[in-house]
Protein backbone atom coordinates (compact mmCIF):
# COMPACT_ATOMS: atom_id res chain seq x y z
CA UNK A 1 0.00 0.00 0.00
CA UNK A 2 1.98 2.93 -1.38
CA UNK A 3 0.37 6.06 -2.76
CA UNK A 4 3.44 7.69 -4.36
CA UNK A 5 4.94 7.29 -7.81
CA UNK A 6 7.66 4.74 -8.60
CA UNK A 7 7.51 3.89 -12.32
CA UNK A 8 10.78 1.91 -12.49
CA UNK A 9 11.03 -0.08 -9.26
CA UNK A 10 13.43 2.51 -7.84
CA UNK A 11 11.87 2.65 -4.39
CA UNK A 12 12.07 0.12 -1.61
CA UNK A 13 9.13 0.39 0.77
CA UNK A 14 8.46 -1.44 4.04
CA UNK A 15 5.79 -4.13 3.90
CA UNK A 16 2.83 -3.15 6.09
CA UNK A 17 2.82 -4.58 9.61
CA UNK A 18 -0.61 -6.09 8.90
CA UNK A 19 0.91 -8.17 6.06
CA UNK A 20 3.87 -9.44 8.11
CA UNK A 21 4.09 -12.89 9.65
CA UNK A 22 5.09 -13.31 13.28
CA UNK A 23 8.74 -14.30 13.47
CA UNK A 24 9.83 -17.23 15.64
CA UNK A 25 11.58 -16.31 18.88
CA UNK A 26 14.88 -17.71 17.56
CA UNK A 27 14.77 -15.76 14.27
CA UNK A 28 17.84 -13.64 15.12
CA UNK A 29 19.90 -16.80 15.68
CA UNK A 30 18.91 -18.44 12.37
CA UNK A 31 21.44 -18.69 9.57
CA UNK A 32 21.00 -16.37 6.61
CA UNK A 33 19.92 -19.36 4.51
CA UNK A 34 17.18 -20.26 7.00
CA UNK A 35 16.05 -16.64 7.14
CA UNK A 36 15.79 -16.54 3.35
CA UNK A 37 13.33 -19.42 3.31
CA UNK A 38 11.26 -18.26 6.28
CA UNK A 39 7.89 -16.70 5.38
CA UNK A 40 7.95 -13.04 6.32
CA UNK A 41 4.58 -11.90 4.95
CA UNK A 42 1.46 -13.03 3.14
CA UNK A 43 3.26 -11.85 -0.03
CA UNK A 44 6.41 -13.98 0.34
CA UNK A 45 7.64 -13.65 -3.24
CA UNK A 46 8.10 -9.90 -2.89
CA UNK A 47 9.08 -9.54 0.77
CA UNK A 48 12.81 -9.13 1.28
CA UNK A 49 14.60 -10.40 4.37
CA UNK A 50 14.35 -6.91 5.94
CA UNK A 51 10.56 -6.77 5.35
CA UNK A 52 10.90 -4.38 2.42
CA UNK A 53 9.56 -4.71 -1.12
CA UNK A 54 10.67 -3.05 -4.35
CA UNK A 55 7.77 -1.05 -5.77
CA UNK A 56 6.70 -0.16 -9.29
CA UNK A 57 3.47 1.80 -9.57
CA UNK A 58 1.12 1.50 -12.53
CA UNK A 59 -1.44 4.18 -13.34
CA UNK A 60 -4.62 3.68 -15.35
CA UNK A 61 -4.05 6.72 -17.56
CA UNK A 62 -0.48 5.81 -18.58
CA UNK A 63 -0.73 2.02 -18.93
CA UNK A 64 -4.43 1.08 -19.05
CA UNK A 65 -4.02 -2.58 -20.12
CA UNK A 66 -1.51 -3.42 -17.43
CA UNK A 67 -3.55 -1.50 -14.85
CA UNK A 68 -6.67 -3.48 -15.87
CA UNK A 69 -4.74 -6.75 -15.45
CA UNK A 70 -3.58 -5.77 -11.97
CA UNK A 71 -7.06 -4.55 -11.02
CA UNK A 72 -8.66 -7.81 -12.25
CA UNK A 73 -6.10 -9.79 -10.25
CA UNK A 74 -6.91 -7.69 -7.17
CA UNK A 75 -10.66 -8.34 -7.58
CA UNK A 76 -9.98 -12.06 -7.85
CA UNK A 77 -7.39 -12.45 -5.09
CA UNK A 78 -7.52 -9.36 -2.88
CA UNK A 79 -3.96 -8.46 -3.88
CA UNK A 80 -3.29 -5.57 -6.26
CA UNK A 81 0.19 -6.88 -6.94
CA UNK A 82 1.94 -8.49 -9.87
CA UNK A 83 5.39 -10.00 -9.31
CA UNK A 84 7.88 -8.60 -11.79
CA UNK A 85 11.15 -10.41 -12.33
CA UNK A 86 13.80 -10.87 -14.98
CA UNK A 87 12.72 -13.13 -17.83
CA UNK A 88 15.44 -15.73 -18.05
CA UNK A 89 16.58 -19.06 -16.68
CA UNK A 90 19.37 -18.92 -14.11
CA UNK A 91 22.69 -18.63 -15.88
CA UNK A 92 21.20 -17.45 -19.18
CA UNK A 93 20.94 -13.89 -20.47
CA UNK A 94 17.61 -12.08 -20.16
CA UNK A 95 15.34 -12.68 -23.17
CA UNK A 96 15.72 -9.98 -25.79
CA UNK A 97 13.39 -10.99 -28.63
CA UNK A 98 10.02 -12.72 -29.04
CA UNK A 99 11.94 -15.80 -30.23
CA UNK A 100 14.03 -15.76 -27.02
CA UNK A 101 10.83 -15.43 -24.97
CA UNK A 102 9.14 -18.35 -26.75
CA UNK A 103 12.25 -20.54 -26.44
CA UNK A 104 12.50 -19.82 -22.69
CA UNK A 105 8.76 -20.45 -22.30
CA UNK A 106 8.95 -23.84 -24.02
CA UNK A 107 12.05 -24.93 -22.07
CA UNK A 108 10.58 -24.16 -18.66
CA UNK A 109 7.50 -25.01 -16.61
CA UNK A 110 5.67 -21.77 -17.46
CA UNK A 111 2.03 -22.35 -18.36
CA UNK A 112 1.36 -19.20 -20.39
CA UNK A 113 3.33 -16.57 -22.28
CA UNK A 114 1.95 -13.16 -23.25
CA UNK A 115 3.73 -11.27 -26.03
CA UNK A 116 1.97 -8.09 -27.12
CA UNK A 117 -1.59 -9.07 -28.03
CA UNK A 118 -0.84 -12.81 -28.15
CA UNK A 119 -1.36 -15.36 -25.36
CA UNK A 120 0.39 -18.72 -25.72
CA UNK A 121 -0.95 -21.69 -23.74
CA UNK A 122 1.78 -24.30 -23.28
CA UNK A 123 -0.75 -27.13 -23.68
CA UNK A 124 -1.67 -25.85 -27.14
CA UNK A 125 1.90 -25.55 -28.47
CA UNK A 126 3.55 -28.15 -30.69
CA UNK A 127 6.00 -30.41 -28.88
CA UNK A 128 9.28 -28.56 -28.40
CA UNK A 129 12.15 -30.21 -30.26
CA UNK A 130 15.58 -29.48 -28.78
CA UNK A 131 18.67 -30.50 -30.75
CA UNK A 132 21.33 -29.53 -28.21
CA UNK A 133 21.46 -29.66 -24.44
CA UNK A 134 20.62 -26.00 -23.89
CA UNK A 135 21.42 -26.27 -20.19
CA UNK A 136 25.13 -26.59 -21.05
CA UNK A 137 25.22 -23.38 -23.14
CA UNK A 138 25.76 -21.05 -20.18
CA UNK A 139 27.83 -21.40 -17.04
CA UNK A 140 25.78 -20.94 -13.86
CA UNK A 141 26.74 -17.98 -11.71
Amino acid sequence: DYDGISPYMLLVHPVLESRRMTLPANYDTLSLRDKLYHLRSDLPSITHIDFSARIQTVHQNTNPRYWQLINAFKKRTGYGVIVNTSFNVRGEPIVNTPDDAYRCFMRTEMDYLVVGNYVFDKKKQPEWQEKDNWQEEFVLD
